[in-house]
């Protein structure tokens, strides 16, 4: 557990501490980190993999309190979670059950297209890979 919020949570955090100084005041600057379906407190319905939810709950709550407080000073500055869908890869194959994977070439282009789309008023949210929102 202690490695999945070292990674997950601190590391986002640790992130944050260095980048947001770095966003532009005066025009849009987007801050995304990925994180995953499986941190939704709101969608979990199967249990499981407590440590890698609690971690990724956590680092959803950093990206949502780290939106709120760089909006004061950058206005124009946008703080997302984002969700990269199933991606193919060895690691998800065991996992994958109705969920239909995607490559990692598709998630990627999505995401960045996502974040394109992405205005302050969305400061703070978690959206996944096609844009829309996941519950926290």
């Amino acid at each position: 557990m202690a490695a999945q919020f070292a990674l997950n949570a601190t590391g986002v955090a640790l992130a944050l501490k260095h980048f947001a100084p770095l966003l532009r005041r005066d025009g849009r600057a987007v801050f995304a980190s990925l994180s995953a379906r499986l941190g939704s407190i709101g969608d979990n319905r199967l249990g499981g993999w407590i440590s890698y939810r609690a971690a990724k709950a956590a680092q959803n709550q950093i990206i949502r309190t780290a939106a709120i407080e760089i909006a004061r000073q950058r206005p124009w500055a946008i703080v997302v979670a984002l969700h990269p869908g199933t991606v193919d890869t060895a690691l998800t194959a065991p996992y994958r059950g109705r969920n239909p994977a995607i490559t990692a070439a598709r998630s990627a282009a999505a995401l960045l297209a996502v974040m394109d789309r992405l205005t302050p008023a969305d400061t703070g949210g978690f959206f996944d890979w096609r844009g829309e929102p996941v519950a926290w």
